[in-house]
């Protein structure tokens, strides 16, 4: 087993497939398929299933897929480290939308004053699944999980607070702040994106309680929500301190609800096999004391 064998797997592991990965790496497709092979006669486990054109990984081909990650970054830190070389350290931060709107900016702006020179990225985590799967591939450093909780055994998770989600409606679209089963079935409801873990627990209720709205509208922003609630198109179900200023101004209520919609958690998780450097151990007491003052 070498490194170029392990770069080769980890490109074909994310495309899933042999002839994008020849292209990319600029190799014979053939060359490819042997480099694999090898690899799985080295290991003695079949790393692809193979259904016609479709490839998909093993259950040993993800396991590997998470040691050979960790060995390329090891390598190419030992690189470095020999050369002396001043590469830019690279911090990759999973969030949901209302999280890096509402929330990042003020933590990153206190990190970026101790480490001018990190470069951030951020990736959409909608739920625990999304986070797992990319903290497990080492795609995400640290991701901030908002959800129902579920167990993560692979992962270090610290709890940072409980979000209000609740129901909101301009002051004109409803008669009464109390919203009935009843009403809830003539209503529109403006929704984030499915697969959203709000969304989740909502439509799991409402699926249990055998209630339907009479129009559910989905929306990939939370702004383009907002304006929409405000034009009086329908009520939405969002956390709290996303609609805290339109709830200041006047332009949203908050409905009551007698739904017991499973309570959302907003916890900092990573790998318990993370390695942590200086600037990830920082920015996490960073955004745990910011959560803190909360």
């Amino acid at each position: 087993m070498d490194l170029k064998q392990l770069q080769t797997f980890l490109t074909a592991a994310e495309t899933l497939s042999f002839t994008q990965t020849a292209q990319l790496l600029d190799y014979a497709q053939s060359s490819i398929t042997a480099q694999i092979k090898s690899l799985e006669e080295e290991l003695g486990v079949i790393l692809f299933e193979r259904l016609g054109k479709r490839v998909t990984l093993t259950d040993e081909g993800k396991r590997l897929q998470q040691y050979a990650q960790k060995m390329l970054e090891l390598n190419s830190e030992m690189k470095k480290a020999v050369s002396n070389e001043q590469a830019q350290v690279v911090l990759k931060i999973g969030a949901q939308e209302s999280q890096c709107v509402y929330r990042l900016p003020s933590i990153l702006q206190q990190y970026q004053k101790a480490y001018p020179q990190i470069k951030i990225i951020f990736k959409p985590v909608h739920t625990t699944e999304i986070a797992k799967d990319l903290l497990q591939s080492g795609n995400l450093d640290v991701a901030f999980i908002s959800d129902a909780y579920k167990e993560t055994p692979m992962l270090y998770r610290e709890r940072l607070i409980q979000e209000q989600i609740i129901f909101v409606s301009a002051p004109t679209s409803i008669k009464s702040h109390t919203l009935s089963a009843q009403q809830l079935s003539a209503e529109t409801m403006l929704l984030t994106e499915n697969g959203c873990s709000y969304r989740n627990q909502l439509e799991a209720q409402l699926q249990q309680e055998g209630l339907l709205p009479l129009q559910m509208i989905e929306f990939a922003s939370i702004e383009a929500i907002k304006q929409c609630v405000i034009a009086g198109l329908g009520i939405t179900f969002l956390p709290k301190m996303v609609v805290e200023k339109e709830l200041e101004d006047g332009q949203f209520i908050e409905l009551q609800s007698p739904f017991n919609i499973k309570p959302i958690y907003t916890d900092i998780a990573w790998h318990k096999d993370k390695h942590i450097q200086p600037y990830l151990s920082d920015f996490i007491e960073i955004a745990r004391n910011w959560y803190r003052t909360l």
